[in-house]
């Protein structure tokens, strides 16, 4: 695989109708993360630490900062965070696939300088099971 431009990794939200590209990030990452359940004991090989297959939690993170650029996803944003609400939201990764479900907004903070523009950071929890479709 070819190396691949960041712009091109979109993170999406659901706004009633269809997805909508969250506009004005400017740098964009989702980490998948999974619990592990230790089952070691007093007769593990060698001591060494034994885990049990499949039974910890999964959850995905997605994170993104950039600036205010459209009102439209700046609004649905703002409002699903003071909602609590839970969107289904995509994250399209280039030459890879897309990876999509339930996520809720967990962090949403603004920032500004004052010789500079107001810029934002937001932050989501998956909230469920999570699709993935190649590309």
């Amino acid at each position: 695989m070819a190396a691949q431009k960041g712009k091109d990794l979109l993170i999406k939200m659901h706004d009633g109708t269809g997805f909508v590209t969250v506009a004005g990030l400017r740098s964009r990452r989702i980490a998948f993360n999974a619990e592990t359940v230790d089952i070691t004991h007093a007769e593990s090989a060698g001591r060494w630490r034994e885990l049990l297959d499949g039974a910890g939690i999964k959850r995905a993170g997605i994170s993104g900062r950039g600036l205010f650029k459209d009102a439209a996803t700046d609004a649905l944003m703002r409002q699903t965070f003071f909602d609590g609400a839970v969107k289904n939201c995509q994250v399209v990764i280039p030459d890879f696939g897309t990876v999509e479900g339930a996520f809720q907004i967990t962090n949403l903070e603004f920032a500004g300088e004052h010789n500079g523009e107001v810029t934002y950071e937001l932050a989501l929890e998956s909230a469920g099971a999570l699709s993935f479709a190649s590309s």
